[in-house]
């Protein structure tokens, strides 16, 4: 009975530190991508004229 426990135990935290590293991964590539985008805008506002 108790080698249930551990392998579920084990299991889930296999799944919470791949969870972690998926969204630790996009949160970065989000947030250089938000960067990029941020300095094209803010190059192209240079050449707007009102």
């Amino acid at each position: 009975m108790n080698e249930k426990a551990y392998r579920a135990m084990s299991f889930g935290t296999v799944v919470n530190v791949i969870i972690g590293v998926v969204l630790i991964t996009v949160g970065v590539t989000t947030g250089i991508l938000a960067i990029i985008g941020g300095a094209r805008l803010h190059q192209a506002k240079k050449g707007l004229t009102f």
